[in-house]
Order: structure tokens, then C-alpha cells, then sequence
């Protein structure tokens, strides 16, 4: 199958089953569930729905199984819905992107207080090179960026 036809299943799939999470599901351990994406396999037997869950481990662990046992379930729905020779069997993926790029901005902010924290009150920056212009001058080399006789033929 083409690798367009797969990634136009894998949006339908994912519309499907997102829609399908928000309003249909009544299990009350699936909440706070954000379907990223689905990777369908090239013979549509097999779909991978990632999926990020907003809490802790436990709640996310929880959710998880939730939405495993309600698989049968979303297949129904993307079978009523999309007109295949296979229903694809679907795994859900707990997509931990999320997670990661919440992680590197709490870094970040935390990395930019501490640099806000170690600048000095004279006016010296980070670096520790004075502002005043007070460090020492050093001489260009004349050789470098010359070129000398011998070079050009």
C-alpha cells in the first residue's frame, strides 16, 4: 500500500478514535487522554494510536488499561466509519514527547534564573570578561589574512 494511502488511514483512524474517546467512551478511568498520532502497518492488520496522558504515573498506568480493554470497542467505531477490507487491531502507546518537552522547559526556565542569579551586581556578565574595557589587548597576527608574494604565480 502506498505510504499516502497509509498516512490518510492513520488521520482518519486517529479522527475517529480521538472523537470517539472525548464523546463516547463512559469509562470513567479514560480521562485527560490526547491521541498525538497512529502508525498503521502497510497491510492495515495492525494500528500503533499514540497517545499522551496528563498526570501521575499511576493515573496514566490506569488510563492505559482503560483504554486497552475499550479497544474492541474504538475498532467497531473505525470499522462503522471507514470503509477497509481489515479493521485494524489496535495498541495504544503511551508518546512520551509530551512529558519530555514539558521536562526540557522546566530546565530551561531553571537554567535562565540561574544565569539571571550568578550575574554580578558591578555590571560584569556571565562570561566574566569586565565591561569596562579593562582586559587586555591583544595584537593581531600580520600574517594572518595577508597574503604574501610567494602565493601568487
Amino acid at each position: 500500500m502506498s505510504a499516502r494511502r497509509l498516512l490518510k488511514a492513520g488521520e482518519a483512524i486517529r479522527e475517529v478514535v480521538a472523537m470517539a474517546i472525548l464523546t463516547e467512551i463512559r469509562d470513567p478511568r479514560v480521562k485527560n487522554i490526547t491521541v498525538i498520532g497512529v502508525e498503521v502497518a502497510p497491510d492495515m492488520r495492525e494500528a500503533k494510536v499514540l497517545i499522551s496522558i496528563m498526570g501521575s504515573e499511576s493515573q496514566q498506568a490506569t488510563s492505559l488499561r482503560g483504554l486497552q480493554n475499550s479497544a474492541g470497542f474504538l475498532q467497531s467505531k473505525i470499522a462503522e466509519r471507514i470503509d477497509t477490507r481489515y479493521t485494524p487491531k489496535l495498541k495504544f502507546v503511551a508518546d512520551a514527547g509530551v512529558k519530555k518537552s514539558l521536562a526540557v522547559a522546566q530546565i530551561l526556565d531553571q537554567i535562565a534564573l540561574e544565569k539571571q542569579k550568578s550575574e554580578a551586581p558591578t555590571g560584569q556578565p556571565v562570561d566574566g570578561q569586565p565591561v569596562d574595557g579593562a582586559a587586555e589587548s591583544i595584537a593581531p597576527d600580520p600574517s594572518v589574512g595577508e597574503h604574501s608574494q610567494s602565493d601568487e604565480v
